[in-house]
């Protein structure tokens, strides 16, 4: 009689720790994993971590509502699954902790292949030529990553810049000030550091260099100096092993290819 009343105990205690399941001897097999392909077709959206201020490829307009080419690209994409995409903006320099831990299923926002992010997460194929390049105002009389010699220079934390200043220390941290750079959460309070000689130079994308200059008021001010450092690739971060989401993203971009809406999206954002 004990062992039947312990019997009975074991699976009213099984019941009531994995509600949902028939019984313990079930599996996981048929609740997919968040962030897998299953998952996002099964609840038809997926999230999306960006940093909200990086123009041309994700940001704010005036009105609050969210632009630019990647926002195109990926609602582009997922638009061919009859997925729905949500954006979620993200502290830049944890954004391979929010993938990790799965707040988000993916991080699509001029994201560039480095070593250190393919150990910690799965890319899409490439889709974007990006590079790293010198802003200064041009009252500085600076003309190469040689005259940044003593000056202070800022870059973005947890930017593929901040990891190429490492990297290639020959070419700007043995030179700058302090042999450390100014860090900053985004690009725009950069400018505003630039714009007031706080910092003589700064190292960014081309792409939002580029963007950013073309709409000042005084875009003649500025200089774009080459820094030096080889092309980089933008890409979407995927959760590690997430193969299947990566096939579909890869087949996604290659059909927009394909039909003529990527270079739609191209000229939309870059021009000719």
């Amino acid at each position: 009689m004990k062992k039947l009343v312990k019997f009975s105990l074991l699976v009213m205690a099984c019941a009531l720790l994995i509600p949902g399941l028939a019984g313990c001897g079930k599996t996981a097999q048929n609740n997919p994993q968040p962030s897998s392909w299953k998952s996002i077709q099964a609840k038809h959206h997926v999230v999306i971590g960006l940093d909200d201020s990086f123009v041309p490829m994700g940001f704010r307009q005036k009105n609050g509502k969210l632009a630019g080419y990647d926002i195109d690209l990926a609602r582009a994409v997922f638009k061919q699954y009859g997925i729905k995409v949500d954006f979620q903006t993200i502290d830049w320099s944890m954004n391979v902790t929010e993938l990790r831990n799965q707040t988000v299923d993916l991080i699509w926002n001029g994201l560039t292949i480095t070593d250190e992010r393919q150990r910690a997460m799965t890319f899409s194929e490439p889709y974007l030529v990006n590079q790293q390049v010198l802003v200064v105002k041009k009252s500085q009389h600076i003309h190469s990553p040689q005259d940044m010699t003593g000056k202070t220079l800022g870059v973005q934390s947890g930017s593929s810049g901040a990891q190429d200043i490492d990297r290639y220390p020959k070419l700007l941290k043995q030179r700058i000030k302090k042999h450390t750079p100014v860090l900053y959460d985004t690009f725009n309070n950069a400018f505003i550091d630039l714009k007031a000689d706080r910092i003589q130079g700064l190292l960014i994308d081309s792409v939002y260099a580029n963007y950013y200059l073309q709409h000042l008021p005084n875009p003649g001010d500025y200089r774009v100096i080459k820094s030096g450092m080889p092309n980089e690739y933008f890409a979407v971060g995927i959760k590690k092993g997430n193969q299947e989401v990566k096939q579909k993203i890869d087949q996604g971009i290659e059909h927009l290819r394909k039909t003529g809406e990527l270079q739609r999206i191209n000229q939309k954002w870059f021009g000719k």
